[in-house]
């Protein structure tokens, strides 16, 4: 999930960021890669040691070194999805300083088109370089991809971790860099491969990027409030107990008039009134913290 302003250790892998490990290969490559599942098992286990809203960073820590030292064996397209994954997590809920999450931000994403990459091979014959895949466009790739299980995933925190990635950088800084256009034709690709994934995950990333992108004339002029409503609607659609579907609506709502921003209060006092999910426990507590603050905010005389 997209956390709070997409709503935009010690780095533990930062020793892994210079040259290549030595790693074993038949450990690091292969179906069923060891690695992999032992990253799957300290993800797993990342609502560990929490206090509130705020993750410890050891279990976390884990995942990463699991996920990074797979990766680093070779094409290993669900290590580097799952470590952009586990890198977005460390970034957004262990509280760390600015520079840190640039430099965890930076690594997902060039984990996360690196992942992109190896999926696209092949698509559009002879082009082989990303770039060139990425400029055939949502609907070519959706098309292609449709069939294959790591598509939706590899899209899906390839656009996470750009958004977060341009929110530490700077939203205007980024978005001259075309960040919000990547993050657009990612969430696209999602929403063509799979529009239930991570429970209208694809629509939530582009009613985000519609609510939270600077407008920039020539850049991104194509932003616009409507919009953002408009697929965070389609969001709620696909989950509407989603706490993230339901806090992001609520925010863009709360932009309009007073119709809509007596909407938005309903919702982000059902999310403060709600259980958290047991599997998104620190994610959605932080979630409740945030609408706690908009609601005190909102009610200011």
């Amino acid at each position: 999930m997209l956390a709070r302003a997409l709503t935009l250790l010690l780095l533990f892998a930062a020793a892994h960021d210079g040259a290549a490990q030595q790693v074993d290969p038949e450990r690091g490559t292969g179906p069923g890669n060891p690695l992999v599942k032992e990253g799957d098992r300290w993800y797993g286990r990342r609502q560990e040691g929490r206090n509130g809203s705020l993750a410890s960073n050891g279990p976390i820590a884990q995942a990463i070194a699991a996920y990074d030292e797979a990766a680093r064996a070779g094409d290993q397209l669900e290590a580097r999805w799952k470590l952009a994954r586990a890198l977005y997590f460390k970034g957004v809920y262990t509280g760390m300083d600015p520079d840190g999450k640039r430099a965890v931000f930076e690594k997902a994403r060039r984990f996360a088109d690196e992942a992109v990459a190896i999926l696209n091979k092949g698509l559009a014959g002879n082009v082989e370089d990303v770039q060139d895949v990425l400029k055939l466009g949502p609907d070519f790739l959706a098309g292609k991809l449709k069939d294959r299980s790591e598509a939706a995933p590899t899209y899906f925190w390839a656009a996470v971790s750009w958004g977060e990635w341009a929110l530490a950088k700077g939203k205007l800084e980024a978005a001259k860099a075309g960040a919000a256009e990547r993050i657009r034709d990612y969430a696209l690709t999602v929403i063509g491969v799979d529009p239930d994934f991570e429970e209208g995950g694809g629509y939530r990333i582009l009613g985000r990027l519609h609510d939270q992108a600077p407008w920039i004339p020539f850049v991104t002029g194509w932003v616009s409030e409507g919009e953002a409503v408009k697929y965070l609607r389609l969001a709620m659609d696909k989950d509407r107990r989603n706490f993230v579907n339901r806090h992001f609506l609520a925010e863009a709502l709360y932009k309009g008039d007073a119709k809509a921003k007596a909407e938005a209060v309903a919702l982000e006092e059902g999310i403060v009134a709600g259980s958290p999910s047991p599997q998104h426990l620190v994610e959605e507590l932080k979630i409740q913290d945030d609408a706690r603050a908009n609601l005190a905010a909102w009610k200011k005389p």
